[in-house]
C-alpha cells in the first residue's frame, strides 16, 4: 500500500473506531464513518468490503500493534513474573489511553455475530499464545508450580484482565485502570506459584 493510501486507510480506521465507540457497531453506518473521516461514502469501499470488514481490520491493526508491544516487553523481561507484569501493564495502560479502542474491544465485540467474533478471535490468538509461552517459561524457571494447567491458566489470565477492563468501562471510568495493575498481578502470581 502506498504511503497516501495507507494514510487514508488509517484515517478511516480511526474514524470507524470513534464512531463505533460512540454509536455501537450496529448503530455505526458507513455514512457516519465516512463523515468522521471526511471522505465520500464510496471511498470507504475502496478499502473495505463492508462494516464487518472494517471491524475485523480494526482488530487486526490495533491488536496487532498491541501484540507487537507485548512481544517486545516479554523479550526484555528478566523473568516470567516480570513478563506477566509487563503484559498486564501494557494491557491496562494502552486501553486506558485509548478509550475508544477499549469500548470497541470490550463491549462491541460481545454484541457481534458469532462469525464475526470467530474472525476477530484469530487476531487475539497470538496474544493468548504469548501468555501461554510466558507460563511455560515460568514453569521451566521453577517460578510457577509444575502442575499448572497452562491451557486453562492462559485463558484465566486473559479473561481476568479482560473483565477488569470491562468493569472499568461499565463503571464510567471512575478510577484509574492502570492503578489496578499491582493488585491484578499479585492475584495472578499467587495463583501461579
Amino acid at each position: 500500500m502506498t504511503s497516501k493510501k495507507h494514510e487514508k486507510f488509517e484515517l478511516i480506521l480511526e474514524a470507524a473506531l470513534k464512531v463505533m465507540a460512540e454509536n455501537g457497531f450496529h448503530g455505526s453506518q458507513i455514512s457516519k464513518i465516512a463523515k468522521e473521516a471526511s471522505v465520500a461514502d464510496g471511498t470507504i469501499y475502496l478499502y473495505f468490503k463492508n462494516k464487518e470488514d472494517i471491524l475485523i481490520s480494526l482488530f487486526q491493526q490495533r491488536l496487532g500493534h498491541l501484540i507487537s508491544m507485548f512481544n517486545s516487553s516479554v523479550r526484555e523481561s528478566s523473568s516470567a513474573e516480570d513478563a506477566i507484569r509487563k503484559i498486564c501493564e501494557i494491557h491496562f495502560t494502552e486501553l486506558e489511553h485509548n478509550v475508544n479502542l477499549a469500548y470497541v474491544t470490550q463491549i462491541e465485540l460481545r454484541q457481534s455475530s458469532l462469525e464475526l467474533r470467530k474472525s476477530i478471535g484469530l487476531t487475539v490468538k497470538p496474544y493468548i499464545q504469548l501468555i501461554e509461552n510466558v507460563l511455560e517459561q515460568g514453569v521451566q524457571e521453577k517460578l510457577f508450580r509444575p502442575d499448572l494447567d497452562i491451557k486453562l491458566t492462559r485463558l484465566l489470565i486473559f479473561g481476568g484482565m479482560d473483565e477488569v477492563v470491562t468493569s472499568w468501562l461499565i463503571s464510567g471510568r471512575k478510577y484509574s485502570l492502570s492503578a489496578q495493575v499491582d493488585k491484578t498481578v499479585e492475584f495472578f502470581l499467587r495463583g501461579l506459584k
